[in-house]
């Protein structure tokens, strides 16, 4: 009786210890992470505030590990955001995901290669910034209402580029059109590095850009800004007023960054990258330069994020479906 109750507790301590050590390595792992380079996909081209947001990131980090940026742009974003969605969920691969890639394609594009909410997991929502309408010198408006006039004059004539379809900035467009009762046609790019030449040589009349990215040229003389699209004057560019100052009460189309990871990332990992962002996007020096950009720090928790994209992807649905417009 005593053989067989001292056997018996043998093979509880021998299960118990078995088990403390299986969970050593998974604990080891969750505490190790990163062991190797992270990738942050970014959808659209360099040189825009998504790849600047990215780029601070991989400069700024210290987890031990190096950040390596992959600017895979195409199909408003949604190519870069397909590549994470589809990633193995190990906090490995991030996505810097935009109001077009993880609100407005929903609604625009007919058939989506993802999810934008049951394919991901938030991690943090970095930044936001207006948009700026601007144009190129020798188109003879001189602020919106003007530009109104011009549009109805010559219907069709025309043109606003975009880094592709179904960004912010082609949401915009289409918002503009809707309330001003325009029809300045649409022209898409693969990204604005090759939207903003065309804009510069006057082969198509405007955009709508983000603020950070047009400022230091309308700085340079080359283009002429007529109005930011946020409620409220951008205090990196107090001088610019808004669009819904200028006969169009209620207009505002803004754009947002944030970083997802694939679905089932686990809860540790994406705590220690929302701690890290965290921790980078408040130093001084970054502070500083986002504002310089005119890119506001937001910052906050995944749950954050989660109630703002709920809240944007119902808002950017209806845009879409009044304004008409789709993408292939």
């Amino acid at each position: 009786m005593f053989v067989r109750m001292f056997a018996r507790r043998q093979v509880v301590a021998m299960l118990a210890a078995t088990a403390s050590l299986a969970a050593i390595p998974a604990a080891q792992a969750n505490d190790a992470y990163p062991s190797k380079p992270i990738r942050m996909v970014v959808g659209f081209p360099s040189g825009g505030a998504p790849d600047i947001l990215a780029r601070i990131f991989s400069e700024k980090i210290s987890l031990g590990q190096p950040v390596v940026v992959d600017n895979k742009p195409g199909a408003g974003g949604n190519i870069g955001a397909e590549t994470v969605a589809r990633s193995a969920p190990d906090g490995y691969t991030l996505a810097l995901g935009t109001v077009g890639t993880h609100s407005i394609n929903g609604a625009l594009y007919s058939k989506m290669p993802y999810d934008m909410v049951k394919d991901f997991t938030p991690v943090i929502l970095l930044a936001s910034t207006p948009n700026v309408l601007v144009v190129h010198p020798s188109v003879p408006a001189k602020n919106v209402q003007e530009l109104i006039a011009l549009a109805k004059a010559k219907p069709g004539q025309l043109t606003f580029g975009t880094p592709g379809i179904g960004t912010s900035l082609h949401v915009a467009g289409e918002l503009f059109n809707t309330m001003a009762g325009t029809k300045i046609e649409h022209v898409p790019y693969k990204g604005r590095a090759m939207a903003i030449p065309d804009l510069l040589g006057g082969h198509i009349t405007m955009m709508f850009d983000n603020l950070p990215s047009a400022l230091p040229v309308v700085k340079e003389g080359k283009l002429r800004a007529l109005g930011v699209t946020s409620a409220q004057r951008s205090t990196s560019a107090p001088d610019i007023p808004t669009i819904a100052e200028q006969g169009l009460p209620g207009y505002e189309a803004t754009s947002w960054f944030a970083v997802f990871v694939p679905a089932h990332t686990p809860k540790e990992i994406v705590a220690k990258l929302n701690a890290e962002m965290n921790r980078i996007f408040t130093l001084p020096d970054v502070q500083t330069k986002l504002k310089t950009l005119g890119l506001d720090p937001i910052l906050g928790t995944p749950e954050k994020l989660a109630e703002y994209q709920r809240s944007e992807i119902a808002k950017w649905a209806k845009v879409v479906k009044d304004s008409g417009a789709k993408a292939d």
